[in-house]
């Protein structure tokens, strides 16, 4: 390879991380660049599912400090879950984004560029199924692939990581939160329903890849799809629920939790991961037929869900008060 080639890499994979680490800043930012991208590029259809997903993520941090999880649960705690959140969602975009910028590329000029992904530390095993969708355009299976590796990447430096596995994972609060199905993602509608599905045992891997699947049919093989493309482009996403309980409750009146109001700009740290497609086999059991769950509306178990976190507040908070009284 000439000097002069190498140069041209290196000032490309140098672009590439200037634009993944403006896109990266916040949950906001994430959520605007996956949908723009989509939006430029739609045979790329993860990035889609990632907005939307990145959505989720983002009501969930305001919800932290909201009106009832502010009582409900101490402020380290929920500081902790909202660097969780943060972290996990960063970790994917640093590897993810650069991926769909070199495919990006790779379109301009009209020969793949996937070799170069090693230089920003992304897994031989996305490297085999990027040149495998630039030979054959099959756009279920690199939706699939992205999913494995997303999962696959946060599992050792937030799931399995001693800090985050002890103080979330394992800790109270949040199996009462699995346990009360919250552990949810929403795809919500102009017209108010709000679908989606719940994952079970979210430390596993094989648990949340099944739930990545079942959430990309929805997006893009339900016959509800089109609702969820109007929502996104016809709602700016501002980390509120508030971004679509206007349409499931039109005549309540909430104050919207505006993320970039509530929560400073986080400093991140990528660790030296090593590539995890090394060490893990049998990812074609990944790529196997599943199963769609019959409840697949959730606008009457949202309501429910709601009033019982309400209640089950309400509940502790009388229960504590009770017992300072004696």
């Amino acid at each position: 390879m000439s000097q002069e080639q190498k140069w041209i890499e290196s000032e490309l994979i140098r672009e590439i991380q200037l634009k993944t680490e403006k896109g990266n800043r916040d949950n906001i930012s994430r959520t605007v660049f996956y949908q723009q991208f989509y939006e430029k590029h739609p045979e790329v259809k993860w990035s889609f599912l990632a907005s939307i997903v990145s959505r989720n993520a983002g009501y969930n941090m305001c919800d932290l400090e909201g009106e009832w999880m502010r009582r409900s649960i101490h402020p380290k705690y929920r500081h902790l879950l909202f660097f969780t959140y943060e972290r996990a969602n960063w970790l994917i975009f640093s590897d993810a984004y650069p991926q769909l910028l070199l495919y990006e590329k790779s379109k301009e000029t009209g020969r793949p560029l996937f070799s170069l992904l090693p230089m920003l530390n992304v897994s031989k095993f996305m490297q085999r199924e990027w040149l495998r969708f630039w030979s054959m355009g099959d756009e279920e299976r690199l939706w699939t692939s992205l999913i494995i590796n997303e999962q696959h990447l946060i599992q050792r430096p937030v799931i399995d990581h001693p800090v985050y596995r002890r103080r979330v994972f394992l800790s109270m609060p949040y199996r009462l939160q699995n346990w009360l199905h919250f552990s949810t993602v929403l795809f919500p509608t102009l017209e108010g329903d709000v679908f989606g599905f719940s994952v079970h045992g979210f430390r596993t891997i094989k648990n949340r890849i099944l739930l990545g699947r079942r959430l990309a049919w929805l997006l893009f093989q339900s016959p509800y799809q089109t609702l969820f493309y109007d929502f996104a482009q016809m709602t700016p996403h501002t980390g509120s629920r508030r971004d679509y309980e206007q349409y499931v409750y039109p005549n309540r009146e909430r104050l919207p939790q505006l993320l970039r109001l509530i929560y400073p700009l986080v400093d991140h740290g990528r660790p030296s991961l090593p590539d995890w497609s090394k060490r893990v086999k049998n990812l074609d059991t990944y790529y196997r037929s599943f199963s769609i769950p019959r409840q697949i509306n959730l606008t009457e178990w949202y309501h429910k869900k709601e009033l019982e976190l309400q209640i089950g507040i309400l509940l502790e908070e009388l229960l504590f008060k009770d017992r300072n009284l004696e």
